[in-house]
């Protein structure tokens, strides 16, 4: 089978289940496992790439983009046309996180491409092992698929249980900083069954724009900087630019030192296996006393 991937977290799950050799193509932003790099890539980026850009650039081009109907994220017709795929995997869920299933679908169709479509659209972190076993039964890997779902299921049961005992802590998820944007789809769930009160943001919906006098007046004790795509050390300089803001700043979490800055690219905003490290990532932050400390390359307490 010919497999092409235009998530990130679908490149995961296909390696998680023996299929890297079947995956025919990925997109630029594919690099985990390692082995993700050496993939044609099939997708990329129309956001300016000639330069680092601040996370405040970052949302003004998204916004201008978005205003103007014009894709984010550009797939390469005449690479997919030679690799006749057998299935693709895409998404609805974000048009800001990859190209949408449905503009895959219509350059199919200009292909004249016979390639079977899955959208994987998860809203909770259940939703996200489930598609694992979606897209078992779509690769013939149904047996390897449970196995591995099981096993994640476990492992969220363990912190479902262990969190259960213990007091519910205000917890404030950022997946943005300028301007700030709250976690949604399956982040509040993972703060509530890792033993926080979600603040802000509501389940099962997108992240959404707040203010800094929300994040006030929501009185935080653990804020979690998770920025959409970034990895540790880009969020923990961002992070520490945070006690700038009077209102962040006077926050409990900020004046008792319980602000983290995390992996989000790893561990919390692709809806691959590894948002199960990122529930047990949480779960630290909300309550270092009770659950093992991750790895320094996943979490770390940021301080002004």
């Amino acid at each position: 089978m010919k497999i092409v991937s235009l998530l990130p977290s679908a490149t995961e799950i296909v390696f998680a289940l023996g299929l890297g050799d079947d995956l025919e193509g990925v997109t630029y932003e594919c690099d985990y496992p390692p082995e993700a790099r050496s993939k044609p890539v099939v997708s990329e980026t129309a956001l300016p790439q000639d330069r680092p850009l601040s996370a405040g650039e970052i949302d003004r081009v998204v916004g201008e983009f978005m205003a103007r109907g014009e894709p984010i994220y550009t797939v390469n017709k005449e690479l997919i046309q030679k690799i006749q795929p057998d299935l693709i995997l895409a998404q609805d869920l974000c048009r800001v996180c990859a190209v949408p299933s449905g503009q895959v679908q219509d350059a199919l169709r200009e292909l004249g491409c016979s390639a079977q479509v899955i959208s994987l659209d998860p809203k909770t972190i259940e939703e996200i092992v489930e598609c694992i076993v979606v897209v078992g039964a779509a690769t013939g890997a149904e047996d390897r698929a449970r196995l591995l779902a099981n096993d994640l299921h476990q492992r969220i049961d363990r912190v479902r249980s262990r969190a259960a005992r213990l007091p519910s802590i205000r917890t404030l998820c950022l997946e943005w900083g300028d301007p700030p944007f709250v976690g949604g789809h399956w982040v509040p769930g993972m703060v509530g069954v890792a033993g926080g009160t979600n603040l802000l943001g509501e389940p099962e919906l997108p992240s959404r724009r707040a203010t800094w006098r929300e994040v006030a007046d929501s009185m935080p004790e653990v804020v979690v900087y998770m920025p959409c795509g970034y990895y540790i050390e880009e969020a923990e300089l961002e992070a520490e630019r945070l006690w700038g803001l009077p209102d962040f700043a006077g926050t409990p979490a900020a004046r008792g030192g319980a602000v983290f800055a995390a992996d989000a690219s790893s561990y919390f905003s692709r809806p691959g296996p590894r948002i199960v490290d990122g529930l047990e990532v949480l779960a630290w932050a909300i309550h270092s006393e009770a659950f093992a400390e991750p790895p320094p390359d996943r979490i770390t307490r940021v301080r002004p």
